[in-house]
């Protein structure tokens, strides 16, 4: 009787010690399975970030060379949406639309360095001071750099990543290459980019041919291309684009580096 009592303790305690061991055995493979999660984790945010850093320069290497399309037509594309985007050279470009967007969007264009940035800072005051969102201080190369690269809509994040990217483009390319691209992506309609589409679809001529009022309402427009018809432009539209060809004409020597002297 005390040996069928002293074999079943031991069997429990056998049981009980095997059942630890079990235990410990099963957490080692739960830290081991979370340590991989996590490495997983951590190699998927490595490769994403050198792809952030890698990509887009290689990209604009290639640019300097190959027509680039813009995220929002990739986007168009995805979705089975129509798209005009007819591709033209600077020189198939009339000047007078290279005039009114550097004068309405970057005035100081060929004088900075992709970023301007005492317009920067004085957004950053008007952020710090009266708490409202910056706007404006968006130079050409940084737009180019959205369009290329990121998404629409206004989000600081986006905001902060356009910087490095304009310094990128502005390195790489020459002032006349990225004047080209913009003019070349920018959206001026639902489905409609570049100054070549834009130019037919709402004037019914090559981009070469525009005269200066229609190259003042098509580069006013680019702010609000989807509700601005640069056909029929609305009172504050024409008054924009007057105030464009006035502007254009007291500007100076602001457009050599994309047009000579």
């Amino acid at each position: 009787m005390a040996r069928t009592k002293a074999g079943s303790a031991k069997s429990k305690t056998g049981k009980t010690g095997k059942g630890k061991r079990q235990d410990r055995s099963d957490t080692s493979r739960g830290v081991l399975a979370r340590w991989l999660d996590k490495a997983s984790w951590r190699r998927w945010v490595i490769r994403l970030a050198l792809a952030f850093l890698l990509v887009p320069p290689f990209l604009t290497v290639v640019y300097a060379v190959v027509p680039p399309v813009s995220t929002l037509m990739l986007a168009r594309y995805a979705q089975l949406l129509w798209v005009d985007r007819q591709w033209r050279s600077l020189e198939e470009i009339s000047p007078h639309l290279v005039r009114s967007v550097i004068t309405s969007e970057d005035s100081g264009y060929c004088d900075h360095g992709g970023v301007d940035w005492s317009a920067l800072q004085k957004q950053v005051d008007v952020l710090l001071n009266e708490g409202e969102a910056p706007r404006g201080a968006s130079t050409l190369t940084m737009q180019t750099a959205k369009n290329l690269y990121l998404w629409g809509g206004r989000s600081y994040l986006r905001k902060g990543l356009e910087l490095p990217l304009a310094l990128m483009i502005d390195g790489i390319l020459t002032k006349r290459r990225i004047m080209e691209i913009y003019l070349n992506i920018a959206e001026w309609g639902e489905g409609i980019f570049g100054a070549e589409a834009a130019s037919q679809a709402w004037f019914g001529k090559p981009a070469k041919d525009l005269t200066r009022t229609q190259a003042a309402r098509l580069a006013t427009a680019l702010p609000n291309p989807l509700g601005r018809n640069p056909a029929k432009p609305s009172q504050g539209h024409r008054k924009l684009s007057s105030t464009n060809l006035s502007r254009v004409k007291g500007a100076g020597p602001i457009f050599g580096c994309v047009l000579g002297s």
